[in-house]
C-alpha cells in the first residue's frame, strides 16, 4: 500500500543523496552519483528492503544542453512538475539559514518494484510563499551558483532531511550518508540527542557521539582531496550559525573549514569506498580512519536495453530479479546474441542519425564514449593523434560521445569543443558524432548499442565508474584505463581490455597521456579491430564473458546485500 503508514510501519534505513536519477523526465541527477544513488532505491524496491530516500526536488532540473556547430555549450533550465509524479506532503519543517527560519516541505515518490516491494523518495522543497525569494530558490538548480548556494542546500538536505523524517514520525535504523552533501545531519543528530547539561559532569559528554556513529553509515565518492566539499567558518557562522558550538564542529569537521567529509568521517561508524582501489586511495587519503570497500553496481532490469532484455527472458528466466543467473549466459546461442545486439545497435545508429544527422554504418565497430565532460575523463584522449587514428579506423571504426559539462566547468566545455574539431578533422575518414543533451533514455540506447564501451580517466580518479558496468549487462564490452571498478572486472582479451599501464606500475606517472594514447591506438589497431571483423565468434565469446563474468556480479543486488550485511545490520 502506497500511503504514509508504510513510511512509519517499521525502522528505515534513510538514505541521503543530493541526487537521485530514477527517471528522465525527473531531472533531479546530473551523473553517475545520482544515476547510482537511483539504482540503489530501485534494488532496494525489489529486494523489499526497508528504506526511504531523502533528496533535492531541483524543481528547474540539472539543464539541458545545446550545442552549436563548433560544440560550444549552451545550459538552459529544464523545468518540471512534481505534481504531476507526486504527492505534498502535509508536513514542514524548518531549518535555519541566514540566521532566519527558512520552511521546508516535501513531495513523496513512490518506487514500485515488480516484486512488490516500494521506496518511499522524499524530495525537499524550499518553494513556499512564507520564504524570502532567495530562499524559495534553494531547491530549484542542483548544483548551482557559489559556495554560499550550496552550503544553503545542503543545509536543507541533511538537516532538513532529518527534521522532515522525524516530523513524518519515521524511525530510521540508520542514517546512509551518499557522499559528503548531506553530512549536516549529523549536526541536527548531535543537537537531537544532546543530554541536558545538568545531567553530566563535563561540557564534552554532552554530545551523545557515540550514538550518533553508531546511526550513520557513509559513502565516500571522490578520491581526491580538492573534490570534497569544504566551507569557510566566515560563511558558515553567516549562513548555518551555531547549531552546536563552533568549538564542536571545529572537532569533528576541521580546526581551518568546514570539510564535509571530514564531519561525516567522525560521525559514521561504518565508512567506505565504492571500489576496492577506491577504498585503498580513501585510507591513504584520509590516515587513521578504517574505511571499507563496497563496490558499486548498476540497476540490472534498468540497464538492460529491451533486445537482450528480451533474450535473457527467454534463456536466463528470473534474471531481473537476480542477476547471479547471468553467469549462465553460455545458455544463449552465439547467433541470438548477436542478433540482438544488432537490434540495439540499429536503435542506436537511427537516434545518431536523427539526432546530428550522421550516417553511420551497422557492420563496422562502433565505440561509445559518454560522460561527464570534465577534464579527468580525458574525453579526447582517443582523438590526441586524428591523423593516427584516421589511419587505423578509416572505414572500419565509427565513434558515438554524449555528455554535459558542468555549466562553471569551463575547461570542460572547452573539450566539448576540442571534440567537434576532431570531428571535422576526421570527417570522411572516421564518422564521430557528439549527441548533445545526454540522459538517462538516452544512455541506455547508446550503451546497448555500442560495440565496445570506451572509458579514459586519469589513474586513480575514477572512483568507481558505473557505465562500464551498464556496458557488461548489454554484452558490450570494455575497453578502458584501469581504475575504479574496472581494476576488479579486467581480464585481459576475455572481459575486454585495458589501456595503459597496471595501477601499480611505478614507473608510469599518473597522468601519463602519451603513454595511454599510444597503448590505446596499438590495442585498436592490432587487436580490437581485427578481431571485430574477422572472428566472430571470438568476439562473441568476449561479449559472454562480459555478461556472465561481469554483469552477473557488478549490479546493485550485490551491492544492496553487502551494505545490509556490512553496514546496515552492524
Amino acid at each position: 500500500m502506497s500511503t504514509l503508514d508504510s513510511l512509519t510501519n517499521e525502522p528505515k534505513i534513510a538514505y541521503f543523496s543530493m541526487e537521485i536519477g530514477l527517471r528522465t523526465d525527473v531531472p533531479t541527477y546530473s551523473g553517475g552519483l545520482g544515476v547510482l544513488a537511483g539504482d540503489t532505491i530501485k534494488s532496494s524496491a525489489d529486494l523489499k528492503l526497508p528504506v526511504v530516500g531523502v533528496t533535492l526536488v531541483c524543481s528547474q532540473g540539472y539543464f539541458h544542453q545545446k550545442l552549436d556547430d563548433r560544440g560550444r555549450q549552451s545550459a538552459h533550465p529544464w523545468p518540471w512538475d512534481p505534481s504531476r509524479l507526486m504527492t505534498r506532503l502535509p508536513a514542514q519543517v524548518r531549518v535555519t539559514i541566514d540566521r532566519r527560519p527558512v520552511a521546508v516541505a516535501a513531495w513523496l515518490y513512490w518506487v514500485q518494484s515488480p516484486t512488490g516491494g516500494q521506496i518511499p523518495v522524499l524530495f525537499l522543497d524550499t518553494d513556499l510563499p512564507e520564504n524570502t525569494p532567495e530562499h524559495r530558490e534553494l531547491t530549484s538548480f542542483l548544483y548551482g551558483r557559489d559556495a554560499a548556494y550550496r552550503l544553503r542546500q545542503e543545509i536543507v538536505l541533511g538537516m532538513g532531511g532529518g527534521k522532515m523524517l522525524q516530523a513524518l514520525g519515521v524511525t530510521v535504523r540508520k542514517y546512509h550518508l551518499n557522499e559528503g552533501h548531506s553530512a549536516l545531519l549529523t549536526l541536527e543528530l548531535l543537537e537531537r540527542f544532546r543530554r541536558p547539561i545538568e545531567s553530566v559532569w563535563h561540557e564534552d559528554l554532552i554530545w551523545d557521539v557515540e550514538r550518533i556513529k553508531d546511526l550513520c553509515v557513509f559513502t565516500t565518492h571522490t578520491p581526491v582531496g580538492a573534490g570534497h566539499d569544504h566551507f569557510s567558518y566566515d560563511l558558515v557562522e553567516r549562513v548555518l550559525g551555531a547549531p552546536v558550538p563552533v568549538s564542536v564542529m571545529k572537532r569533528f569537521a576541521g580546526e581551518q573549514e568546514l570539510n564535509m567529509t571530514m564531519l561525516a568521517l567522525n560521525l559514521s561508524r561504518f565508512v567506505n569506498g565504492v571500489a576496492k582501489r577506491h577504498g585503498e586511495v580513501s585510507r591513504a587519503l584520509f590516515p587513521g580512519y578504517e574505511i571499507s570497500a563496497i563496490t558499486n553496481g548498476v540497476h540490472s532490469f534498468s540497464w538492460t536495453g529491451p533486445d537482450m532484455a528480451a533474450l535473457y527472458d527467454a534463456y536466463l528466466p528470473g534474471w531481473a530479479n537476480d542477476p547471479e543467473l547471468l553467469v549462465r549466459v553460455d545458455n544463449i546461442p552465439d547467433d541470438a546474441l548477436w542478433v540482438a545486439h544488432q537490434s540495439a545497435k540499429t536503435r542506436l545508429l537511427a537516434l545518431v542519425k536523427q539526432s546530428t544527422g550522421v550516417e553511420m554504418r551497422g557492420d563496422v565497430l562502433t565505440i561509445g564514449f559518454a560522460r561527464r565532460m570534465t577534464q579527468y575523463k580525458r574525453a579526447d584522449l582517443l582523438f590526441s593523434d586524428p591523423k593516427r587514428l584516421a589511419e587505423i579506423g578509416k572505414g572500419r571504426l565509427q565513434v558515438v560521445i554524449a555528455g554535459k559539462a558542468h555549466p562553471q566547468d569551463t575547461p570542460g566545455q572547452r573539450i566539448i569543443e576540442r571534440l567537434f574539431d576532431a570531428i571535422d578533422a576526421l570527417r570522411d575518414q572516421v564518422a564521430v558524432a557528439y549527441v548533445a543533451d545526454y540522459n538517462m533514455d538516452m544512455a541506455l540506447t547508446l550503451i546497448a548499442g555500442s560495440d565496445l564501451w570506451l572509458n579514459t580517466p586519469r589513474r586513480p580518479l575514477e572512483a568507481s565508474g558505473t557505465s562500464g558496468m551498464k556496458a557488461t549487462h548489454n554484452g558490450v564490452p570494455n575497453f578502458s584505463v584501469l581504475d575504479g571498478w574496472w581494476i576488479e572486472g579486467h581480464i585481459e582479451g576475455i572481459t575486454g581490455w585495458s589501456i595503459g599501464a597496471p595501477p601499480r606500475d611505478a614507473a608510469a606517472a599518473e597522468d601519463d597521456d602519451q603513454r595511454d594514447a599510444n597503448d590505446l591506438y596499438e590495442k585498436l589497431e592490432r587487436v580490437i579491430l581485427p578481431l571485430y571483423a574477422e572472428n566472430r565468434k571470438e568476439w562473441a565469446a568476449v561479449m559472454k564473458h562480459a555478461i556472465g563474468k561481469n554483469a552477473s556480479y557488478f549490479n546493485s543486488h550485490r551491492m544492496m546485500r553487502r551494505y545490509v550485511t556490512d553496514a546496515y545490520l552492524r
